[in-house]
């Protein structure tokens, strides 16, 4: 039975989705949440859609098994892959994620923009949907990001294999007078210490993290499911189905007390 004490489920291809979920928690610090990190099947961004909405189904229908009242997909290429197919079969709030180019469009001055997303997002009907019509007035520069989940799965931030794609991918971007940078998959603002390095500090970089939030929280009051308990102590839930290491490390600054992290096949 679903109650505002319910948990928040979220999920996505692996450990990057973590990067909205702290954002979830840091405005909504009463909430319970559940997380699934589907490391094992990362990236979903070179997988079919059919692959894609298959991986998103099993992941939903461990979220319902566990109570979660909402659903968050922390996973831009779920999202523009599987997201109508949830929506039509599931009766539970469900909120996406989709590389955040419309306020790009809005805040650029050269009408120039790079998107660094995956294939499977870049490639997909909805992202195209979304960009078709901000393309007759501003140029998107699209850069696949290959390499890079991996690389962050594998806990390498800081390696040097890393900074060097991303010189890769970026440096043409730069070259051509891109003056917003949108991150189309959530693993990527793990990454921005080392973009802000290569783009330089005038070049405005856009994540969906916050405004993700701002949009849970107005579901939860729109549903009245919002725990409003401000002396409940929120406790997480973290699944992974390969070894926690790179996840514990990007969240060594979440306090463990209320954080268990599990290794489980699912």
């Amino acid at each position: 039975m679903i109650s505002n004490n319910s948990p928040i489920g979220f999920f996505d291809s692996g450990i990057g989705g973590t990067s909205i979920w702290k954002e979830v928690i840091k405005l909504l610090p009463h909430e319970n949440t559940i997380y699934l990190s589907d490391s094992k099947n990362a990236p979903y961004g070179g997988k079919s859609a059919k692959e894609i909405i298959t991986l998103s189904k099993k992941n939903t229908d461990f979220l319902l098994k566990e109570n979660c009242k909402l659903i968050i997909v922390a996973c831009n290429t779920a999202t523009t892959n599987a997201i109508s197919f949830l929506r039509a079969t599931y009766h539970i709030p469900i909120i996406g994620i989709e590389p955040a180019i419309k306020p790009a469009s809005l805040i650029t001055k050269t009408n120039n923009i790079g998107v660094l997303a995956t294939k499977g997002t870049l490639n997909s009907a909805l992202f195209e949907k979304t960009a078709h019509p901000i393309r007759k007035n501003i140029r998107i520069q699209e850069t696949h990001g290959e390499g890079l989940v991996p690389l962050i799965e594998a806990g390498k931030l800081n390696s040097e294999e890393t900074s060097a794609l991303l010189s890769l991918y970026l440096g043409p971007m730069v070259a051509n007078n891109i003056d917003s940078l949108v991150l189309g998959c959530t693993h990527y603002p793990y990454l921005i210490p080392q973009i802000r390095e290569i783009i330089g500090p005038d070049i405005k970089i856009i994540d969906s993290g916050e405004a993700v939030a701002k949009q849970t929280k107005a579901i939860l009051l729109k549903h009245q499911i919002l725990n409003i308990e401000e002396k409940h102590t929120a406790n997480h839930r973290i699944y992974i189905n390969t070894k926690k290491n790179a996840l514990t490390a990007l969240l060594k600054d979440i306090p463990s007390r209320h954080l268990k992290i599990i290794e489980q096949n699912f």
